[in-house]
């Protein structure tokens, strides 16, 4: 190898760079190319059109995809890869090939349904028609693709690169993926679990690497260390507050593993009186699917009880699955029920009928267990808005916004510093990935001088060469269009306002006021629409 490193491997980071979502880095290395992750963006408008761009590599040049795990956000682009051409195979554990054949199916479902809704908006009625990033029948190709391995067994992805996954405790099936790539040593964290989070050991693998890529979710954040106890006494005291105030407990869940954490304390409080009367409702088909997963693994999970528990927990007679739509509408008549619906970051899924319906009500409760990412609505809602724009409409935020951390799934940023710490020595450089900017710097500047080799901190599209025992080589600049929109955008700022325009105008007083404010804001949007038009017109001429 030279000494500047141009027989290394490369490493493009198409996702997860500044960003919590859209993980996909692109290795490339003696004609062979393969994929860790190919996940979807979530978050502002500006991401999410991510989704739709042309994929950043031809699909049918990559020779593999190694999986970290199924969370979307990781997983949810391959029906996209597989729909244009890619016919290799997804490597993962074999819980993650179970958890694929039901959660990509239901992402093509719900790309095929959100197409449809934003078709029947009436604010769209002069747009083009919007179509689905992929459909259902995408999506079962791709998890037919899956091919199941061990964990901590070596296996070759690709002639030449071997590969090991590790428990990553983060969801069921979650796996870091060790990889030797000609001659460099390389680990990629995926989500790092807690430690002494519910189902799961605690985060494994071994040290002494070249290059290490690292999540960086909660790098800014420590959270108290809670037992599994005292998890379930503070949920048990946000669904009796929620309660006695003659509402709804509305909880935005993921599909996997927060659903079934939640399920599995909510079980263990009324088997011991300390909950009574109470009717959870999980009003999600794909939950549904994903808990008889778990149920399936229940041997592999840690926590399920010495009891009846142990494999009918997921079946208390408490609980009621709905299934179709029509009985998830009826739920939006119902008062004092716990509601468990999703997607996490309610910006798909059933979930947002149930905001719909709740939010205004001061009796109702709105509980979050999960991270929020910026742009999202679920992020929004938390940060206190006091109305946000809903499936095209204006809702008011009167119910009682509540947030329980203790269920994370992510590392704090003590537990990420430690997994870092557990992985010298790592020679080259330490990639801070799957973050937003604050967390990330944040991370950075809590690791101990000279403890991870050089720090990158990189941005999407960027690619860097990864020689051994050398700090990585930058060889390609990211998308500097990028670097503001992955918090916020514009679009988040326009339904703030459009959320709250019309309130504003009532504050003032006078009728011809208001019409001179109005007046006064069209001519802003025309100034700027002929500013933009003359600037193109220079730009013409030139």
């Amino acid at each position: 190898m030279s000494s500047d490193g141009s027989n290394a491997p490369t490493v493009s980071l198409h996702g997860a760079a500044r960003t919590v979502t859209g993980s996909c880095f692109e290795l490339a290395h003696a004609g062979r190319r393969l994929l860790v992750d190919c996940g979807l963006f979530q978050g502002t408008r500006t991401l999410e059109a991510l989704n739709r761009e042309p994929l950043p590599f031809d699909p049918r040049a990559i020779d593999a995809v190694l999986l970290t795990h199924a969370h979307i956000d990781h997983s949810g682009l391959l029906p996209r890869l597989a729909a244009e051409g890619y016919k290799g195979p997804i490597w993962c554990t074999e819980a993650t090939a179970d958890l694929l054949r039901h959660m990509l199916p239901d992402a093509g479902r719900i790309q095929e349904f959100e197409a449809a809704r934003r078709n029947r908006r009436p604010d769209r009625r002069d747009r083009p028609a919007a179509a689905p990033i992929y459909t259902e029948a995408d999506a079962v190709a791709a998890a037919e693709l899956a091919r199941p391995v061990a964990l901590e067994s070596w296996f070759e992805p690709v002639p030449g690169v071997r590969a090991r996954l590790w428990n990553a405790g983060h969801i069921l099936g979650s796996a870091s993926v060790e990889l030797r790539v000609g001659d460099s040593h390389l680990l990629f964290s995926g989500d790092i679990g807690p430690e002494n989070k519910a189902f799961h050991p605690d985060p494994g693998g071994p040290g002494g690497f070249d290059h290490v890529f690292c999540e960086s979710t909660y790098g800014d954040r420590e959270r108290e260390a809670v037992t599994l106890e005292a998890r379930r006494g503070l949920l048990e005291r946000e669904i009796r507050t929620a309660l006695d105030g003659g509402g709804n407990l509305v909880i935005p869940v993921f599909a996997v593993e927060r659903t079934q954490e939640l399920l599995l304390d909510i079980a263990m409080l009324l088997d011991a009186g300390r909950l009574t009367n109470t009717d959870v409702f999980i009003d999600s088909p794909l939950a549904s699917r994903v808990t008889r997963v778990f149920a399936a693994h229940a041997d592999e999970l840690e926590d399920m009880g010495a009891s009846r528990h142990a494999r009918d927990v997921f079946r208390h007679p408490a609980f009621r699955f709905v299934e179709d739509a029509q009985q998830s509408m009826r739920l939006n008549d119902l008062s004092g029920a716990v509601i468990m619906a999703a997607s996490g970051m309610c910006e798909a899924g059933r979930i947002r009928h149930h905001l719909l319906h709740n939010l205004p009500r001061r009796e109702s409760t709105i509980l979050f267990v999960g991270y929020q990412a910026a742009g999202t609505l679920g992020r929004t809602i938390l940060e206190g808005a006091k109305r946000v724009r809903l499936s095209g409409r204006e809702v008011a935020v009167r119910a009682q916004i509540r947030r329980l951390d203790s269920y994370s799934a992510h590392a704090d940023r003590s537990e990420l510093l430690a997994w870092i710490a557990a992985r010298r020595l790592i020679a080259g450089s330490l990639f801070l990935t799957h973050g937003e900017p604050a967390p990330i710097e944040s991370l950075a500047a809590a690791l101990p001088p000279g403890s991870a080799g050089a720090v990158v901190q990189p941005e999407i599209g960027e690619r860097y060469a990864l020689a051994a025992g050398q700090r990585a080589k930058r060889l390609a600049t990211g998308r500097v269009d990028l670097q503001r929109a992955v918090e916020r955008d514009w679009q988040n700022d326009y339904a703030d306002l459009a959320a709250n325009l019309k309130g504003e105008l009532q504050a003032i007083e006078d009728a011809e006021a208001r019409r001179q404010a109005i007046g006064r804001m069209r001519a802003v949007l025309a100034d700027y629409r002929d500013h933009r038009g003359d600037a193109a017109r220079r730009r013409r001429a030139r």
